[in-house]
């Protein structure tokens, strides 16, 4: 596919992101900013939802690790798939338990409940870590999308990676600044379009080239020792069944259901009951198209193995190497489509959702004029676009692992203490010391990683995956009990 090619198809993309903006933004200001008016249909929001919550993570990293071996020569196949199970029951616990609290207290940011429940210390602790982990995660989902327009477009052009990450991330910047919100929830949704497009033609069009019809497709793939989904052979492995659902279902609360990001599309339903449909909705699709994904994966390795292509080092590149080399135009024309969209509708909407954050959470806007809040927004809005650009040149450096192991395994240890803080306040009627609460929550990823780090050796062989979730929560869980004593009476209307 030729560089102008390339050009073409972005400019004509985001031409029309702008023109959905322009629509979406006539007229905002910064309350529409953050809650779009609490007028957003139930349906667009579950259907964007899965742009943002795939991210170009999961459309490049996922098929790409089927056939990643581990350290103990374990082929990963479909084991990704026992996660996406507990996602399933972690959705159902925050339908039927976050989201009527939230919607109960009528919260803009979500971290304000940590206000009402603990004190100040907490609430602004649980938001800086919503910061934290958000702005890492984001950063890396978005440093796929940078990665394969200097693969397949810039490079040619003798673009530095640099200026590739600043033109990604001005573009998010545009068509995000006005309408906050409401016009990522139009713009996700459309971006949701070509990323489930480009995943189920890029099965058709492999499947041809194999001569597959489609049933026959899945009769291949289910030969073969990608397909495989569960593994309750050893309990020490990273694979084992339970210990990747327990995390599905924790990994689920807490990068959804603790996310403002997520939370504050559902907060923009109209009421409880169409944001629980949303979120019942979106869990069943997401389950299918995560496992087209793994499909997806399966045939590439299929597909390299009797064509005798050498694919490039790395798994994320996989995917990448054979859309744009091996599949035809069409193909790659979906393929650069579904990147975009996949990456750009996770990051827009973090980006909306940490500028929401900092500045309810620590710009105090209840109480500025308009004039004073769209300024500070602003400059927030900015500063989080920095941010995201130092994160990825660095993540460039440092990159030796896959993107999806790279952003859950950050997750583990920065939304553990959210997920403490959150299960504390919910379970719990005691209060704590709310001045200790920082240094509760700063320990606990700590502890968490010297553990993980040295459970061969502490738990008799046992390897850590994606369950150090679990532990970090759990560990700040226990010091908050520390540093607790029991609610009076008064006191239990958050509990």
């Amino acid at each position: 596919m030729s560089p102008s090619l390339i050009i073409t198809i972005i400019a004509v993309y985001f031409s029309a992101l702008l023109v959905i903006a322009y629509f979406t933004g006539k007229n905002a200001d910064t309350k529409t900013f953050f809650t779009a008016d609490r007028k957003s249909p139930w349906f667009l929001v579950a259907f964007g939802m899965i742009g943002t919550s795939i991210s170009g993570v999961t459309f490049i990293s996922v098929p790409g690790a089927v056939g990643l071996v581990n350290q103990a020569g374990e082929l990963k196949a479909f084991s990704y798939f026992q996660i996406i199970l507990g996602h399933l029951v972690g959705y159902f616990i925050i339908a039927t338990v976050l989201m009527p609290l939230y919607y109960r207290l009528n919260l803009i940011s979500i971290y304000t409940y940590l206000e009402q429940r603990f004190g100040f210390w907490a609430y602004k602790t649980g938001s800086f870590f919503f910061l934290l982990s958000r702005t890492i995660g984001s950063s890396l989902r978005l440093f796929l999308a940078a990665m394969v327009l200097q693969l397949f477009l810039f490079d040619k052009l003798n673009v530095p990676f640099f200026l590739t990450v600043l033109i990604t991330i001005v573009l998010i910047w545009i068509y995000t600044f006005k309408g906050g919100v409401k016009t990522i929830i139009w713009t996700d949704s459309f971006q949701t379009l070509f990323l489930v497009g480009a995943v189920g033609i890029s099965l058709v069009l492999i499947s041809q080239r194999l001569g597959l019809s489609v049933p026959k497709m899945f009769t291949m793939i289910q030969s073969t020792d990608y397909s495989k989904v569960f593994f309750f052979d050893d309990i020490k492995s990273e694979k084992y069944f339970f210990k990747q659902f327990i995390a599905g279902i924790f990994i689920a609360v807490a990068m959804t259901g603790l996310d403002q990001d997520l939370m504050q599309k559902n907060l923009t339903c109209k009421n409880i009951k169409e944001a629980q449909k949303n979120m019942f909705s979106f869990s069943i699709i997401m389950a299918i198209v995560n496992y087209m994904f793994l499909m997806l994966g399966a045939l590439l390795y299929i597909y390299s193995t009797q064509k005798g292509i050498l694919l490039p080092a790395g798994a994320d590149k996989a995917y990448p190497f054979l859309a744009m080399n091996e599949f035809g135009t069409l193909a790659a024309v979906f393929f650069l489509l579904g990147i975009i969209a996949s990456s750009y509708a996770s990051s827009d909407s973090a980006l909306a959702a940490l500028t929401t954050s900092f500045c309810i959470d620590f710009l105090d806007f209840k109480n500025k004029p308009e004039n004073v809040k769209a300024k500070q927004k602003t400059i927030v809005h900015v500063g989080f676009s920095l941010a995201f650009l130092i994160i990825i040149l660095i993540f460039k450096e440092l990159k030796q692992t896959s993107v999806i192991d790279a952003v859950l395994s950050a997750a583990s240890y920065t939304y553990g203490p959210l997920l403490g803080l959150f299960s504390f306040g919910i379970l719990t009627k005691r209060k704590v010391k709310d001045t200790l609460v920082p240094l509760i929550c700063v320990l606990s990823p700590f502890i968490t990683l010297l553990i993980s780090y040295n459970s061969d050796t502490l738990l008799w062989g046992y390897r850590f995956s994606f369950e150090t979730l679990i532990l970090n929560g759990l560990i700040c869980f226990l010091g908050l009990y520390l540093i607790s004593y029991p609610l009076k009476e008064e006191e239990k209307v958050f509990v």
